[in-house]
């Protein structure tokens, strides 16, 4: 499972700046004004071959000064909880504040892997001030200047052998399926109604599940094992710290499994909120079966309008459009053994494997037959490809003259005509050129 680095710190310390930095991305809002990051933050960061989540924590400024503390006591408690290694932000400039001294004392007692970050040392004259940090009681401080980047190759130098060895428990070696979606999408439901009994507690209140479950299914001969996850809301909508929480074991559930089954509410079509969390499942290349629930509720289900959904859930999913859709209603159990059915075909692709000898004579004449095309005068030779064994999803090497010349469009046409001929269906396809 995924090792997750939270960022935690007062206001205005830097922490979505920080943020941006080591998941090399401009997701978080920045500004001098207090409390501008509201909502969690999610991204991945890699180091040296190491590849780890981050969350920046935000959201602590609220109206009243009374509740300052508190505020800050439960968004600190929740990342504590679930984060590996905390990474704790101060602000060089304005040096140890009472609230920086709060949070200190959470940390100390808490036992857990934190590095201090004394960050804005936007020049080497200000490096000296971060002395002052050792006062916190939490180890030596790692100067930074997020905006610049200064420190940040130490910083990150230092993190990763904190983190866990990356392995993944499994639970007898089962295939694992994460139900997943938007709150009310009907995922405990249709758990309760593949498994025949109410398992789980299935409510009209969104964020009913706080926890991922675990519920094996062992019935007319299939053995594995589904993921109940809570519901992945907007974030600016995530009020509560548990359910703050929930979002982050959601997260992980994701990481986690085999292949996701993304809930979609018929009645709502797919929303923001879907294709965020059909990025985390990209991202974590995994493997995906959409699962259009409530059919029972559309009025008009002619061949026609299922056609018209279903293109345009593959619009709104693009350019990834290779997967399957189910529509079902966990209600009244329509077509729910299919979306079982379907998400043991997709784990089987995720695992489908090549023989060498068929792959080079289906692709060797097609790429003589379309070539990449020249660049600056040189062109390219491929001579032979290759699947690479026990690998996460499909991945295939292609030996090239010229690797560098051989460009992402037309690695995508290759990957369509793969999938063309093979059953690759709600898997993701990895496929690099190498030097032969």
């Amino acid at each position: 499972m995924s090792n997750l680095v939270a960022i935690v710190g007062r206001p205005n310390v830097g922490k979505s700046t920080i943020f941006n930095r080591l998941t090399q991305t401009r997701h978080a809002i920045i500004s001098e004004e207090a409390g501008t990051t509201r909502d969690r933050q999610y991204g991945y960061c890699e180091w040296n071959g190491r590849e780890f989540s981050v969350v920046d924590t935000g959201g602590w400024v609220v109206n009243s000064e009374d509740v300052f503390e508190e505020e800050i006591n439960r968004q600190v408690s929740v990342a504590i909880e679930e984060a590996d290694v905390i990474l704790f932000v101060v602000d060089v400039v304005s040096g140890i504040t009472d609230l920086d001294q709060f949070v200190a004392k959470i940390l100390r007692k808490s036992g857990k892997k934190v590095v201090v970050v004394a960050n804005k040392v936007d020049n080497y004259s200000l490096q000296y001030q971060a002395a002052e940090f050792y006062g916190l009681g939490l180890g030596d401080p790692y100067i930074l200047s997020a905006v610049s980047g200064l420190g940040s190759g130490d910083l990150l130098d230092h993190i990763v052998p904190m983190l866990k060895p990356e392995n993944v428990e499994r639970l007898d070696d089962l295939p694992r399926f994460a139900i997943v979606g938007r709150p009310n999408a009907g995922k405990s439901s249709i758990i309760n109604a593949f498994i025949g009994e109410d398992r789980h507690i299935v409510t009209d209140v969104a964020g009913t599940t706080r926890d991922s479950i675990y519920v094996r299914y062992n019935k007319f001969g299939h053995d594995f094992y589904f993921i109940d996850t809570a519901g992945i809301r907007k974030k600016s909508k995530v009020s509560e710290d548990v359910e703050y929480y929930s979002v982050m074991r959601a997260i992980r559930a994701i990481e986690n499994a085999d292949v996701c089954v993304l809930m979609v509410d018929a009645t709502r079509g797919i929303e923001s909120q879907d294709l965020n969390i059909f990025s985390i499942i990209q991202k974590n290349r995994k493997g995906l079966v959409v699962c259009v629930n409530k059919w029972d509720l559309v009025p008009s289900k002619t061949a026609k309008d299922i056609k018209a959904f279903e293109n345009a859930i593959r619009e709104r999913l693009a350019p990834f459009t290779d997967f399957p859709i189910v529509f079902a209603s966990a209600l009244t159990k329509q077509r729910i053994y299919k979306v079982i059915e379907v998400a043991l075909s997709v784990y089987e692709n995720k695992k489908r494997r090549i023989p060498t000898s068929q792959l080079n004579d289906f692709m060797l004449p097609l790429i003589e037959n379309f070539p990449p095309p020249a660049i600056k005068g040189k062109y390219v030779k491929i001579k032979f490809v290759s699947q690479v064994p026990e690998t996460q999803v499909p991945t295939f090497i292609l030996y090239a003259n010229l690797p560098q010349y051989i460009k992402a469009p037309y690695l995508r046409f290759l990957e369509n005509k793969l999938r063309e001929n093979w059953e690759f269906s709600g898997t993701p396809m990895l496929i690099f050129p190498r030097q032969k």
